[in-house]
């Protein structure tokens, strides 16, 4: 007699239940060797490369906006920059949900920003949450800031260095810490500069 398949959770599995896991395991096979291509895409120096390639997999990347090179993506498909923008080496874009980044944003270099995290309450840890991110126009991201799901941060905001944004940003604050906090507010409330061109081979 064949021992049966079980789940994780050591539970039996009916045969249609194991052919519906062989289906969905080679399905995230092909989008996991995808996703592997895109970061591939991420070591080579040319920015009209890997735009093209991040286009390919379904991100949306305004006029004149750039990704520096060593990013990581989570469903690029998911990810929707405006124009004039640009992400700092080695940042980390979550897909998975909506995030959707706006115009002449400056994102610094080890940016995380997360919009699915495990349930810390499901059963298996398995199941997860999901909620999208919005970053307005105007905002300046500080090197290594993590911003997690379901988070907004309003036009022309700060996060300073090493911050974590687990709480909405208004318009113009300034926030840092852990997890941040409005510690300022900037003055120029009318801001119409351009970030310009990024860096040749970054």
């Amino acid at each position: 007699m064949k021992t049966p398949l079980k789940n994780r959770m050591g539970e039996n599995l009916e045969p249609g239940e194991v052919a519906q896991k062989g289906v969905i395991r080679v399905k995230t096979i092909f989008a996991e060797l995808w996703l592997y291509k895109v970061h591939v895409a991420g070591h080579i120096p040319s920015h009209l490369f890997r735009r093209f390639m991040y286009r390919l997999s379904g991100m949306k990347i305004g006029k004149g906006s750039a990704v520096h090179m060593y990013t990581r993506f989570y469903n690029p498909a998911g990810v929707q920059i405006g124009e004039d923008t640009i992400v700092g080496e080695y940042a980390v874009l979550d897909g998975r949900a909506p995030l959707i980044i706006g115009d002449h944003v400056d994102i610094a270099t080890g940016v995380m920003m997360y919009n699915s995290q495990h349930d810390l309450n499901a059963d298996d840890f398995a199941e997860h949450t999901d909620a999208p991110i919005t970053i307005g126009n105007y905002v300046f991201i500080g090197p290594r800031a993590i911003i997690l799901p379901g988070v907004t941060i309003g036009e022309g905001a700060v996060v300073g260095a090493g911050a974590v944004v687990t709480k909405d940003i208004p318009p113009y604050a300034i926030a840092g810490g852990v997890p941040a906090k409005i510690i300022g507010e900037r003055k120029n409330k009318k801001l119409k500069y351009r970030l310009g061109r990024p860096h040749l081979f970054r």
